[in-house]
């Protein structure tokens, strides 16, 4: 991962939820367009399919929270495989102070969007660990 003079605050939303004057850069980091939003009612900056879940992890946990903890370790193996998705992400973190990682789940505790911070924060601490 690309290295930064200073971490990113971020946030997650549901793509279904207007936007926030806080959000910052909003971006979306679903594989699929969130069905019946229209480009402008998102208001993305920029749409990172690249970043999401595989198809197979994401029809295998099927939003099922019992399965989230095996979702996320497969999630973050995948992400650690993704150089390039994680490329992409941050370059469109650069230079922002606020980021919102949108997604287009009902459950706003179990998604890839939640898994997607998690897993950067703890880049974050281990980058800055060693």
């Amino acid at each position: 991962m690309a290295t930064r003079s200073a971490p990113v605050e971020l946030d997650t939303r549901r793509a279904y939820e207007a936007a926030a004057k806080g959000d910052g850069r909003r971006i979306l980091v679903d594989r699929l367009w969130p069905r019946g939003v229209s480009k402008d009612a998102l208001a993305a900056d920029a749409w990172i399919k690249a970043i999401a879940p595989s198809d197979g992890l994401r029809q295998w946990f099927g939003h099922d929270p019992e399965r989230w903890e095996g979702f996320r370790e497969r999630y973050f193996k995948e992400l650690d495989a993704n150089p390039e998705g994680l490329e992409a992400l941050l370059d469109e973190l650069r230079d922002v102070k606020r980021a919102t990682l949108l997604f287009a789940a009902a459950d706003t505790r179990h998604n890839n969007a939640t898994a997607l911070l998690q897993y950067l924060v703890a880049a974050h601490h281990a980058r800055e660990a060693a």
